[in-house]
């Protein structure tokens, strides 16, 4: 029973990292390190292929294994997340939901500048190719 509740909280997790991808207020990286988590706790092939998508290696391993993330990353996270914030801004004229985007936006600008550690391009690709060895 707890291996079907973790497993089934992983793919949750899972989901919702995908999704926050796109979805600037769901943090993708917590969730998808949770779910690596709860993967390597109930089923090892699960685990090995979360592993291997490209989502974990683009969001979660860099930040795993190199303690940050690069900085074209998190330019691509901040254009993706702006964009579409102003599509949502520019479609619901409330100006409740234009602060709360402006609020989302400045702690996303907070998060990628000064509390996520921003790490070399290079460290990340030798980290990669050590792993395809």
């Amino acid at each position: 029973m707890k291996r079907i509740a973790m497993l089934a909280l992983a793919w949750l997790c899972t989901a919702l990292g995908c999704i926050g991808v796109f979805v600037p207020v769901l943090p993708t990286t917590p969730l998808l390190l949770l779910a690596t988590f709860l993967f390597a706790r109930s089923s090892p092939r699960l685990h090995a292929w979360i592993q291997s998508t490209k989502v974990y290696k683009n969001y979660v391993q860099a930040f795993k294994e190199a303690g940050g993330i690069p900085l074209g990353t998190k330019i691509r996270i901040l254009a993706i997340s702006y964009a579409v914030m102003g599509v949502s801004a520019a479609l619901v004229h409330l100006p409740i939901v234009w602060i709360i985007l402006g609020c989302v936006a400045v702690f996303l600008l907070y998060l990628m500048l000064i509390h996520i550690p921003t790490v070399k391009t290079e460290s990340v690709e030798y980290i990669r190719s050590a792993e395809e060895l």
